[in-house]
């Protein structure tokens, strides 16, 4: 029974996901994002009752004991507040954004893989092991700091001692030897003038310019805001004319020969 109940969870979870992708094809952006919320609000219960918290709680609270808890990581807690806050203005206020409808399922669709390996390591006890391995790592660090023991004096007089020598033997050196005649003095060849304009001559090596492409369907905006005015669409796989990066979330494009934005997250570059 175990097993049939989890291929049961699975399948549910992966029909949510399917079925806010149709929604968004049908431009029903309120419907997908309220299907994202009811997959997450799925999702987490799931993972809660497996790592033995409280599932009557509000679905903040259950994401956030989750994570305080190392049974999901940073980036998960992440996204999951991403997609409940949309599904909250869908459900509330009407909300019907296709960027939000766009991110909230692709966040989804990611999660849906670590929602797996969450899952079986709910199963079996075993908090995030990114989590761990960031406590594990800071243990190391407290017991390497432990083990440390400051220099004493005589140790530090012992290893100056030979620089010291060294220092005073080239200033002997020096004293002694005596001052070069400049008129027997030889100087060194200058350079051709031949080897100058051969290493002039040499083009510089030229960099390649990178070409960037959308990862799905995008809205060019007046403003690096999802609140500007939709300029128009890029379809998958269309070719940007990037500018520039325009702070953490957003490039500036050339779009029918203005300046322009779309999210930096759903460009690659070949």
């Amino acid at each position: 029974m175990p097993t049939q109940n989890k291929d049961t969870s699975w399948e549910r979870i992966q029909s949510g996901v399917k079925e806010a992708e149709k929604l968004i094809t049908q431009r029903d952006y309120n419907s997908a994002l309220i299907k994202c919320r009811q997959t997450l609000e799925f999702m987490v219960k799931q993972l809660a009752a497996r790592a033995h918290i409280q599932e009557d709680g509000d679905l903040k609270s259950m994401i956030d004991e989750l994570y305080q808890n190392r049974w999901i990581s940073k980036t998960t807690c992440e996204h999951y507040h991403t997609i409940r806050m949309a599904g909250n203005k869908a459900v509330h206020e009407g909300y019907n954004n296709a960027y939000d409808a766009t991110q909230a399922h692709h966040m989804l669709s990611q999660e849906v893989y670590s929602f797996s390996n969450d899952y079986s390591n709910a199963l079996k006890g075993v908090r995030s092991r990114k989590s761990s391995s960031a406590g594990n790592s800071r243990s190391r660090k407290r017991s390497s700091g432990r083990q440390q023991e400051p220099l004493g004096a005589a140790t530090i007089l012992k290893l100056l001692i030979p620089i010291l020598c060294v220092i005073l033997l080239i200033l002997i050196i020096r004293m002694i030897k005596p001052a070069p005649d400049a008129a027997n003095s030889t100087l060194a060849p200058a350079p051709t003038e031949t080897y100058e304009e051969t290493q002039a001559a040499e083009p510089a090596p030229q960099e390649t310019a990178a070409v960037y492409k959308t990862t799905t369907v995008l809205n060019v905006r007046s403003e690096p805001s999802t609140d500007s005015t939709v300029l128009g669409k890029l379809s998958s796989g269309a070719v940007v004319e990037y500018i520039e990066s325009a702070g953490t979330d957003w490039a500036k494009i050339l779009y029918n020969g203005q300046e322009a934005y779309v999210a930096s997250q759903y460009l690659t570059t070949e």
